[in-house]
């Protein structure tokens, strides 16, 4: 099942360079905006041949690694604590519901008053798109735990903390899970976006400096490496949570499949 899929995407893919290739060459576009994947693939291979390519491709990961590790962190740890406290879960429900709505993007002026072009701008954008998925899936989960299951540790005498341990985590471990899954992605979305609009150094910079030099071909190569970071990071995270809930029914059968 798995090599067919993979087959299937192959074919897809294929048909989708094929389709880039052609449609500029038959003039549907004009080539000067939308070059044939075979000047983009040179291009490309011109980038990874460059030393400044992988400088900024390090900055890129550095930004979205620190700050989906802050934001993963700072979600798992406030979304129990909310959970668990008495009635601080009522008290905060309207203050998150009023800040999570809030795009991300909408934070860049004060960004760069705060911290300019620096790495501490795009932390700022990545760490606030991300911090929601892990908070909202982590207060899901807990809030799923069974009352029985609850009741019955406390009837063991367990404390706080194993009760944590042994029945709120297995049971929110994977609505946490699936948000550092999305946190991942929503990290590198706003970590280029970052980079593209604040000029701090990354990918992102360096798709504005080949679109303000009419370096079109350049520019496409770069969009594509961001694409196949994302393919990258999207598959090393479903591979963590596999490991992560081996044990888990949804995992167990659907590798039973």
């Amino acid at each position: 099942m798995r090599l067919q899929n993979a087959a299937l995407g192959a074919a897809g893919l294929a048909a989708f360079l094929a389709l880039g290739e052609a449609v500029p060459r038959l003039g549907l576009v004009k080539e000067e905006y939308f070059p044939p994947t075979s000047r983009i693939a040179s291009a490309f291979a011109d980038e990874l041949s460059d030393d400044a390519f992988w400088t900024a491709l390090g900055d890129t990961l550095t930004g979205w690694a620190l700050g989906l590790a802050i934001a993963v962190s700072a979600g798992i740890v406030i979304g129990v604590i909310v959970s668990v406290v008495p009635y601080l879960r009522e008290a905060t429900a309207s203050t998150i519901e009023f800040l999570r709505p809030i795009p991300s993007v909408a934070l860049i002026p004060l960004a760069v008053l705060l911290y300019g072009s620096e790495l501490r701008s795009v932390l700022l954008l990545v760490v606030y798109a991300s911090f929601w998925q892990v908070l909202i899936q982590t207060l899901y989960g807990v809030q799923d735990v069974d009352p029985v299951a609850e009741e019955t540790a406390r009837s063991y005498g367990l404390g706080t903390w194993a009760r944590i341990r042994h029945v709120l985590w297995p049971t929110a471990l994977p609505y946490v899970m699936t948000g550092v899954r999305l946190a991942a992605a929503v990290a590198l979305i706003l970590t280029i976006t970052g980079e593209l609009v604040i000029g701090a150094p990354g990918l992102g910079a360096r798709i504005a400096v080949a679109q303000n030099s009419q370096a079109v071909p350049e520019m496409y190569a770069l969009i594509v490496v961001t694409g196949l970071l994302g393919l990258l990071i999207n598959v090393g995270a479903r591979t963590v949570e596999r490991r992560a809930l081996a044990w888990h029914q949804s995992v167990r059968g659907e590798v039973a499949v």
